[in-house]
């Protein structure tokens, strides 16, 4: 079992940046791809961006490439994802993913990944 908490969400205004965390329990962070997806009010969940289990392969959705970085410190069990040069089209609620053990690469979709935290809600005002 894992469980993920995410943090640093906020209100922000445009252009500002924003740091989001994402606190794993468990001994197996280390081996577990993991994502940071995003839903919006009305829309469906997608993916924001993704990193593989050692950090050495990242993806981005084509909507943040340039403004948001994701990481992942395996001996502090936490993915972040830094937030820059934000727009109010970014406003969402987003959610920290974990795939199950040992996969390679990256994954885009929501049914790639088997846990989910709670959601953290970032709003950009314009």
């Amino acid at each position: 079992q894992v469980q993920l908490v995410e943090s640093g969400g906020g209100l922000v205004q445009a252009g500002g940046s924003l740091r989001l965390s994402c606190a794993a329990s468990g001994r197996t962070f280390s081996s577990r791809p993991m994502g940071w997806f995003r839903q919006a009010s009305g829309k469906e969940r997608t993916i924001v961006a993704a990193i593989s289990r050692g950090g050495g392969n990242t993806y981005y959705a084509d909507s943040v490439k340039g403004r948001f970085t994701i990481s992942r410190d395996n001996a502090k069990n936490t993915v972040y994802l830094q937030m820059n040069s934000l727009k109010p089209e970014d406003t969402a609620v987003y959610y920290c993913a974990a795939r199950p053990p040992d996969y390679s690469g990256t994954a885009v979709y929501t049914d790639d990944y088997n846990y989910w935290g709670q959601g953290t809600q970032v709003t950009v005002s314009s």
